[in-house]
């Protein structure tokens, strides 16, 4: 039995997963109209490769990666590209973007597809090519590029690749059901991510309050044809242990460095949701258009898992499960620990949008904060090891250096220490400004930096020009006194 590790702090929370659990996912019928942000990953926005007027088919690739860090963006439906232009996205900051708006057929009509018959004919690089190409990106929350984690480069060797089945939050379910009922789909994902990776083995984590996911991976595991070295892992249900840095200490005993990632320790951590997309894309040619979303919450009637088409409006689902919510009632996509509110529900799925809860209060504090009465239980909560008190007072007094000393980037921003707070103040929303902040000083300090040392090689560059100016004025002078010398010789001679 493998012997598990621990990390500090962390909360034993109320799951609430049952109700979404209840039924199998189902599909959410194709809507009228679905509108696709071009930025819906870490990185650079895709850029269009159709226009306004064009028809698309299913699947095929409607705007390009730009960059490294970026990836392509398909067509979830057939249809007619109606408008590109800036439409309002489900973000913490309320802003728009650029989005390709589509107005579909009905006849769901796929592109060709060019699935590999056998991944391990491909090279490496060719793998992560399609994974790219395909628009795969983390499905756990974060919307990172997936194949960027699948090179680890000639500086790296990956010794364990890691996919997480956690899903700590309270509500959220979608992963479960997605191990429940497509555990084959996962490891055929995971098998052709370790082969690209080169890694050792696979563990698979799964949090001890997921018996149907645990049980169906491990039959789908004793069924699969490539097994060696692959393990399923289960650990303690305690929040935040689907966290990064926290999973690879609890599962590994092995601590990823202050500052660092964890393929420096030899390590590589994809969602279970990643690897099911990764083998549609491989083993189907299916590039990354929809996803399983948990929709629940007191006002959901028929609350559950869907699989969603990225662009379908927000309120199509939530009148597909029978939602019904006054005016007031609280949209927050993700959970109630690190997601965030929505104005309103005609706002897109996106690749980042693990859940829809309605009628259901964040766990960050909305009221009026009271004064800190030291008690310390942020600290005591926190999985980092931090001192949330300390941090709270340095981004206050907006003492940036003091918070980055007190290492404030090494924050998760889990919302541990707000749901602690007797106070009820807002620890996590005074970290998140001192990051931005910081972050834009060391921007500004960097491009000071630049800007002087740009400076002092123009002045120094100066100098020398100077300086070989006048050596070779010198040198003329010493030339035509040489000269002028040799000629008056040259004449007393004569």
């Amino acid at each position: 039995m493998r012997q598990l590790g621990s990390f500090p702090g962390g909360l034993v929370l109320d799951g609430q997963k049952g109700r979404s659990t209840e039924l199998a996912i189902r599909k959410v019928p194709l809507s009228k109209t679905l509108i696709l942000p071009l930025q819906q990953h870490i990185g650079a926005a895709a850029v269009p490769v159709v226009n306004v007027g064009d028809t698309v088919l299913k699947g095929q690739r409607i705007a390009k990666a730009d960059g490294h860090v970026s990836v392509c963006l398909h067509a979830p439906s057939s249809g007619q590209v109606i408008a590109i232009d800036e439409q309002a996205i489900p973000h913490p900051s309320g802003l728009s973007a650029r989005c390709i708006i589509i107005e579909t057929d009905g006849n769901d009509q796929w592109a060709e597809l060019n699935p590999i018959e056998n991944y391990q004919d491909a090279s490496d690089h060719n793998l992560r090519q399609l994974i790219r190409d395909a628009g795969i990106v983390g499905l756990g929350g974060a919307g990172f590029p997936s194949f960027i984690k699948l090179n680890p480069s000639v500086h790296h060797h990956v010794d364990t690749l890691i996919l997480n089945g956690v899903e700590c939050e309270p509500y959220i379910s979608c992963d479960d059901m997605l191990m429940r009922e497509r555990s084959q789909g996962i490891l055929d994902g995971a098998a052709i991510m370790r082969y690209a990776l080169k890694a050792k083995q696979c563990l698979i984590a799964i949090e001890d309050n997921k018996p149907e996911a645990i049980q169906a991976m491990k039959t789908a595991l004793r069924e699969h044809k490539e097994k060696d070295n692959f393990e399923i892992v289960v650990v303690p249900t305690r929040y935040p242990a689907g966290s990064e840095k926290q999973l690879i200490q609890v599962i590994t005993n092995k601590q990823v460095p202050a500052g660092g990632l964890p393929i420096d320790i030899g390590i590589v951590l994809h969602n279970v949701g990643t690897a099911y997309a990764i083998a549609r894309a491989v083993n189907f040619g299916e590039p990354l258009i929809s996803r399983i979303v948990t929709i629940t919450g007191k006002d959901v009637k028929n609350a559950g898992n869907l699989e969603v088409l990225f662009g379908t409006p927000i309120r199509d689902c939530l009148t597909f499960c029978e939602t019904k919510w006054q005016m007031a009632s609280p949209i927050i996509q993700g959970g109630p620990m690190m997601g965030y509110p929505l104005p309103n529900a005609d706002l897109p799925i996106t690749k980042t949008a693990n859940c829809i809860l309605v009628g259901v209060e964040q766990a960050a504090p909305t009221e009026q904060a009271m004064p800190c009465i030291r008690c310390g239980d942020c600290a005591t909560a926190c999985p980092v090891s931090l001192l949330p008190q300390q941090l709270y007072w340095h981004s206050k007094a907006k003492d940036l250096d003091k918070a980055v000393d007190y290492n404030l980037f090494d924050c998760i921003e889990c919302g541990c220490c707000n749901y602690v707070c007797p106070s009820e103040i807002p620890l996590v929303q005074y970290f998140k400004f001192a990051k931005t902040e910081a972050m834009n000083q060391q921007q500004e300090k960097q491009k000071s930096d630049a800007a002087r040392i740009r400076h002092e090689n123009r002045q120094a560059r100066q100098e020398m020009e100077k300086q070989e100016k006048e050596s070779r004025q010198q040198q003329r002078k010493a030339a035509l006194a040489a000269s002028k010398t040799a000629k008056q010789t040259d004449k007393a001679k004569t």
